[in-house]
């Protein structure tokens, strides 16, 4: 029996943290009684995607076909007209673009409830925030990821209060960990200004000499690549390899012995939530999420954006007594086990849609 009608709404499927999210939620709410269809404003994603995951389990995936700014109006309008004809109960989007034109669409073809999901504080475009607090009046729930963007969408992002309710991201917390990881220290994530890796890769003579048994990997690609690979020191290139986008970022974490994330801003990073189910200690910005996700962990694995010399202690701090590694790893694990496992985020899900379509 059907308990709600539920289209999801993500600007692509690429394989990405938010994407990955929206996937296994709706592959899941399909498994308990919800009808659900996705909606991607890009294209069907060439190569490895999160397509696969969602037609596997027979969940179907309508393509918009958006390319660019001139695509914006057909791409409204025939979303607009699918909504029609499906008649959703609740639109639920993600990410900036889909919430933008998903609102409108939904609102225009008469969706009763709209249900936008925020998951940044997005401090890098602040047209984006005007944008969402113009269309506010279409939307009846804001799903925030964590506190701390909660607290932003309604200091800075002017969104209401009322209007704002927060679910964590949650992971599959896999049974088992790799007890024989490498003298291996790794970062996650696109190569680009928020995620601070030009910082990061400045900050490299400050520690990696005094780790010359360690080695260490850099997942992901972005436009900052090229830039940040000249940047290497020749002395450190034997201990540095840029692996470019890889589809077993899983394995990589769990081979690796400490995850490093210098972001400037994030919602709740999924990466993050990986590592620590793998029971990795890490080394974090004092970012959006992460005083939520480490707990009483914060001091020992946080440092303040720019504070090279302090980001730099952590990690050596950590490398250097493996003892307390693996006892910081194994209480990061512990904190996903009790808090965000991919279970509980979908019970909340659950609960909050069947709640607003009572």
């Amino acid at each position: 029996m059907v308990v709600c009608k539920l289209a999801f709404c993500i600007t692509e499927l690429n394989v990405g943290g938010a994407e990955r999210i929206m996937s296994e939620l709706a592959v899941q709410l399909a498994r308990r009684n919800f009808s659900v269809t996705v909606y991607s404003l890009q294209p069907r994603p060439v190569g490895v995607s999160c397509v696969s995951q969602l037609e596997s389990a027979a969940v179907p995936v309508r393509f918009l076909d958006m390319r660019g700014k001139l695509s914006f109006a057909p791409g409204l309008l025939r979303l607009q007209k699918l909504l029609k004809e499906e008649s959703p109960d609740i639109f639920l989007s993600f990410m900036f673009h889909a919430n933008f034109l998903g609102r409108l669409a939904a609102y225009f073809a008469g969706v009763k409830h709209v249900v936008s999901g925020i998951r940044v504080a997005e401090r890098g475009a602040g047209w984006h925030l005007k944008l969402d607090k113009w269309t506010s009046g279409f939307v009846e729930k804001y799903i925030c990821v964590s506190n701390s963007v909660a607290e932003f969408s309604k200091n800075v992002g002017g969104l209401s209060a009322s209007k704002i309710c927060v679910i964590p991201n949650g992971v599959v917390i896999p049974q088992s960990i790799n007890e024989s990881s490498r003298n291996r220290i790794i970062f996650v994530g696109r190569l680009d200004y928020q995620k601070g890796v030009d910082w990061l890769i400045r900050t490299l003579p400050d520690w990696l000499p005094r780790l010359s048994d360690w080695e260490f990997v850099i997942v992901g690609d972005g436009i900052l690549r090229n830039e940040i690979e000249s940047q290497v020191d020749d002395s450190l290139r034997r201990q540095v390899k840029f692996l470019g986008w890889r589809a077993d970022v899983s394995d990589l974490i769990a081979e690796s012995k400490l995850l490093l994330l210098t972001s400037r801003w994030e919602g709740m990073p999924n990466v993050l939530l990986q590592a620590m189910s793998e029971a990795k200690p890490v080394v974090a910005t004092a970012v959006e999420g992460i005083f939520e996700l480490l707990g009483n962990g914060v001091e020992e694995q946080t440092c303040e954006f720019g504070n090279s010399r302090q980001f730099a202690q952590k990690i050596l701090n950590i490398a250097n007594n493996q003892t307390r590694a693996t006892q910081l790893g194994q209480e990061n694990r512990q904190r996903i086990i009790d808090n965000f496992s991919l279970e509980k985020m979908v019970q909340e899900y659950e609960q909050l849609l069947l709640k607003i379509n009572s």
